[in-house]
């Protein structure tokens, strides 16, 4: 069922959203060069990969299932989309020395990367994103749910740049608290989620 979040509806990626998840990966380099999203993944990105390569890997986690990624449609375009899923899923995260440092416990799920067309940043495509996957989240049982986005206070204007774990700002809007410092401008952010239709 789609999600409603402002103007914007949401898909999961499936077999059957493939083509429009690829058409938008298409028209934006393969997004940074030819990622096409699997830098999350165990394969990572870099070197000994390619671009098409790492298209085929992608198709084989949607194909399996073993990808959680919610596309953001304007109309019956993709535009956008938030990564997700349990730490097993998307294993591979930045800073990972950092990271592992002072971890206590895994979450329960944590988001990747986030994407917005170069044609449709700045409209609120981000916060659909981010809005669906954390119902899909409430949805599938709820928990304690990570982030890695990027403190933009204090810092100069990043011109030029994407942000692919999303801005700090945005993931407090979602009531996000940071956790922990992992690099000089990134953060582990926290927030629990109740499950759909709790009490608590």
């Amino acid at each position: 069922m789609a999600v409603t979040a402002s103007s914007y509806t949401t898909r999961p990626l499936t077999p059957e959203t493939w083509d429009d998840f690829a058409a938008l990966v298409e028209a934006n380099n393969g997004v940074w060069g030819g990622c096409w999203c699997m830098g999350f993944h165990p394969e990572g990105v870099g070197r000994g990969h390619t671009a098409d390569g790492n298209r085929d890997a992608k198709r084989r986690h949607v194909d399996r299932g073993t990808v959680h990624q919610l596309l953001v449609y304007s109309g019956h375009e993709c535009v956008g989309w938030c990564q997700y899923g349990s730490p097993a899923e998307p294993p591979r995260i930045l800073n990972p020395a950092a990271y592992q440092k002072e971890l206590v416990a895994l979450p329960d799920w944590r988001i990747g990367c986030v994407f917005t067309g170069s044609r449709h940043r700045r409209q609120g495509v981000l916060r659909a994103a981010v809005a669906g996957a954390l119902q899909a989240i409430a949805e599938a049982g709820g928990g304690l749910v990570e982030a890695y986005p990027e403190q933009l206070e204090d810092r100069g204007p990043q011109r030029g740049a994407y942000l692919h774990t999303g801005p700090e700002t945005l993931f407090a809007e979602f009531g996000f608290v940071r956790d922990r410092r992992i690099a000089k401008w990134r953060w582990v952010m926290r927030r629990e989620v109740a499950a759909a239709g709790s009490a608590r």
